[in-house]
């Protein structure tokens, strides 16, 4: 993926710097035979198997998914990325969809 890039995203959309779009990933979905298959299909799916198959804190996966996770208090105090354990958390989902992943996954 980093060889043919267009920007920092996994799945870049048509504008600069912005993320594909739902509508476009819908689209992509259709196209494919997705069936009843929904974007928000493909999240859910990923939250509840880094909930109910893995170890990894919840603030992690939340933020995996670019949600604000928390209250107001402790999304005051907790401004780093958690980007090395998103890593991990991906590298797991990675390997799970691979078929490569033990039913609990280390976080």
């Amino acid at each position: 993926m980093k060889a043919q890039s267009l920007n920092h995203f996994v799945f870049p959309g048509v504008r600069a710097n912005r993320p594909i779009s739902d509508m476009t990933f819908g689209k992509v979905i259709t196209a494919h035979g997705g069936g009843d298959a929904t974007t928000h299909g493909f999240r859910s799916t990923f939250k509840d198997w880094a909930t109910e198959e893995t170890e990894h804190e919840n603030y992690v996966s939340e933020a995996a998914l670019g949600h604000a996770a928390g209250d107001a208090v402790e999304r005051a105090y907790r401004r780093g990325d958690a980007l090395k354990k998103r890593r991990a958390l991906m590298d797991d989902w990675a390997r799970y969809l691979a078929g490569d992943s033990p039913a609990k996954a280390a976080a």
